[in-house]
């Protein structure tokens, strides 16, 4: 773990290729040395995905084991410990860029394949690993890849070793996840940067627009005031919203831990409901004028800003996009003009079958191996992949991660906690040999 968490493999940044390369090349490498079969390293449009199998189990169902080699950027650097790119272990935890997420956990599948083969030369079950290398830039290659592979992909359903466990205190199974939409906006006015002395009073000030354009996309009560945001929102049953609520969770300590003076949000839900089944809308990026030291005195330009909407059920990224773009041009102050792009074209929530098989397997061995029940969590972030898997090869996603949600992947000092790994070795393990002889019930039409 601490050679593959040594590689500087981060997707978005061109600068970071030949990170890339070796981290594909080290898996490809890792899964042979493991003892699968047809280990390839294919390529995409931008970065390869990494596949192996192993297919000697006869009539057991086929899993595709899914994770993902890429990091998020280390910045700001000067926030870490210890380097980014140097494991370090300290107190039971590999502090390191990626270690949580994803290259501890979906290094446990590959290690827990390799003690069965070298002990006794047979898996449980039929698998299929699938290693991506672009998630954390929204697995742009991914739909495509999966939709030309459909035969080599096939599987039973998938077993993902990415999406973390909810808390490090409590076992959880994330059950749904909310999808996702960006767009950024660009509000301009004059042809160029002008003296604010004197030209101010007179010609449109972008920055003041962009501030109302964004005041205007929430009312003061905190609900999204872009018309028809809400209309494709479907509310949980009485029961749902029960079960939500019965789960331990400490509202005083959540807003320690983040550090934030007070809870805001859509009336009528508890903080967990906002973050799990509400659709959001936020504001990423602002900026535009001088930001450098001391001051100057213009009027802009252009001001900008990137927005990202949280969606649940039934909401459509490309329909939610166009509401706000449509809302943006309506509340458009005079003097400046707008123009708009899309971030992409956004992932559609995701919700797993209550009664799915390989569903039960994971609470079981959970319980087994934690020693008390997991809960059903959803999860407020967003995870391309189950949506994708489901579009394109026509299956559901079980998250099995062993990293907890606290382990400030994204941010400096990100680590992983080795006792996670050990157990997440036994419970992948277990797994296997309980799901030989389970029935996967096939999606309807």
């Amino acid at each position: 773990m601490l050679a593959f968490a040594a590689i500087p493999s981060v997707s978005t940044d061109p600068a970071y290729q030949e990170g890339m390369a070796a981290a594909a090349e080290w898996v490809s490498r890792r899964m042979k040395r493991a003892g699968l079969e047809q280990v390839q390293v294919l390529p995409t449009g931008r970065h390869p995905v990494v596949y192996g199998e192993w297919l000697h189990a006869g009539d057991a169902p086929t899993l595709l084991i899914y994770g993902h080699y890429d990091v998020q950027p280390p910045d700001p650097l000067d926030a870490w410990q210890s380097p980014p790119f140097a494991p370090t272990v300290r107190e039971g935890r590999v502090y390191a860029r990626g270690v949580s997420d994803d290259k501890g956990p979906m290094l446990i599948p590959i290690l827990v394949a390799e003690a069965f083969l070298h002990s006794g030369g047979q898996l449980p079950v039929n698998v299929k690993f699938m290693f991506e290398g672009e998630e954390e830039i929204g697995s742009p290659s991914l739909a495509p890849f999966a939709a030309a592979h459909g035969e080599l992909l096939a599987a039973d359903f998938v077993l993902s070793a990415d999406g973390a466990m909810w808390r490090s205190d409590l076992p959880s199974v994330i059950v749904a996840s909310r999808g996702l939409v960006g767009l950024n906006f660009t509000v301009t006015g004059a042809a160029k940067d002008l003296h604010s002395g004197r030209h101010g009073g007179g010609i449109a000030n972008p920055l003041h627009a962009l501030a109302r354009l964004v005041a205007s996309l929430h009312d003061e009560d905190g609900r999204v005031a872009v018309e028809g945001f809400y209309s494709q929102v479907e509310e949980l049953s009485p029961q749902e919203r029960q079960a939500i609520q019965a789960i331990p969770f400490d509202e005083e300590q959540y807003l320690a831990d983040v550090g934030a003076p007070a809870l805001v949000g859509e009336p009528g839900y508890t903080l967990l409901e906002r973050h799990w089944i509400r659709p959001t809308l936020d504001v990423n990026g602002l900026w535009g004028g001088y930001q450098g030291a001391g001051g100057k005195t213009v009027i802009p330009h252009a001001a900008h800003a990137k927005l990202t909407c949280r969606l649940v059920p039934a909401q459509d990224p490309a329909d939610i996009a166009a509401k706000i773009a449509a809302h943006l041009e309506a509340h458009l102050p005079p003097g400046v003009d707008l123009s708009v792009e899309p971030a992409g074209p956004g992932v559609r929530a995701y919700a797993l079958p209550r009664d799915h098989p390989g569903l039960l397997v994971a609470e079981q061995v959970l319980g087994v191996v934690d020693g008390q029940s997991p809960v059903r969590v959803r999860l407020g972030g967003t995870l391309p992949a189950a949506e994708v898997f489901l579009r394109e090869l026509g299956v559901h996603t079980i998250f099995f991660s062993f990293s907890t949600a606290d382990e400030d992947f994204h941010a400096p000092n990100e680590f992983f906690r080795l006792q996670r790994f050990y157990t997440g070795m036994e419970a992948w393990a277990r797994y296997w040999t309980q799901t030989r002889n389970f029935v996967v019930v096939p999606i309807s039409d």
